[in-house]
């Protein structure tokens, strides 16, 4: 109601300041001086109307501490599974040493899950904070209608994926969770790209494509989850920062 407040304010400006000077002298100056500040008014009621239609508090370094955060979690686990392999990485698989006479080996998936964990929770408690930090710097809500609109929408791809990864865990199926998460994390950010920058969608279609290659070769599993989820939010982070930190909100 704030923001819609704030347009009639706008419109009303708009009415209230036209005075209309029929002395030809002065009229055309009077015109481009009438039209210019229409304009202004105009431009800041699009930009009233996107804030309340656009989740806009993303803070592009978000992107490249979720990509880190990725890097350094994929690092641990190549580490790991090499010293659990041993000099023989090239003909086993990073996910063969999940699976030990044909059952789930627990030790070491309980490592995986403790690695992937915080590596979730990292990033989500440094892109909350970035996100809360920007909205007090523009002076707007972190958790308005919009933002529940795309955590929703987001959810319903993330939820599903998650529960197809602990099926082909409960299967044994491993050498398709990493390019499972990589799909409905893209499906993900699609879902959710009309409530927020439109560069999302992009990020998404291109990560459903790295998931699609990863699936084709499971073996790079944790290559491609590596660069879905780390080179490619470092790359979308910094190109975020750029093209709208200085912009959004102005």
């Amino acid at each position: 109601f704030k923001v819609i407040n704030e347009i009639f304010k706008e419109i009303k400006k708009i009415f209230c300041n036209s005075n209309f000077n029929f002395n030809f002298a002065t009229q055309s100056t009077f015109k481009m001086n009438q039209t210019e500040n229409q304009l202004e008014a105009l431009q800041e009621i699009k930009n009233m109307m996107e804030r309340s239609s656009k989740f806009v508090s993303l803070n592009g370094f978000s992107g490249v501490f979720v990509g880190l955060f990725a890097l350094i979690g994929v690092g641990i686990l190549t580490a790991y599974t090499q010293i659990k392999i041993g000099d023989s990485t090239i003909e086993h698989p990073y996910y063969s040493i999940l699976i030990q006479d044909g059952k789930l080996n627990l030790p070491v998936l309980s490592i995986y899950l403790m690695v992937a964990t915080s590596v979730l929770l990292l990033s989500f408690m440094v892109s909350m904070w970035l996100t809360i930090q920007k909205a007090k710097k523009y002076n707007v809500s972190y958790w308005d209608g919009t933002a529940k609109r795309l955590a929703a929408n987001m959810m319903i791809p993330l939820v599903t994926g998650g529960l197809l990864c602990l099926i082909f865990l409960y299967h044994l199926q491993v050498q398709l969770i990493a390019p499972t998460m990589l799909i409905f994390y893209g499906m993900a950010l699609i879902n959710g790209s009309k409530y927020t920058y439109p560069d999302v969608r992009y990020l998404g279609l291109i990560e459903i494509a790295v998931g699609l290659i990863a699936s084709m070769f499971v073996e790079e599993g944790l290559i491609c989850w590596a660069f879905g989820f780390g080179l490619l939010h470092i790359v979308y982070g910094i190109m975020m920062y750029f093209k709208y930190e200085t912009k959004v909100l102005k």
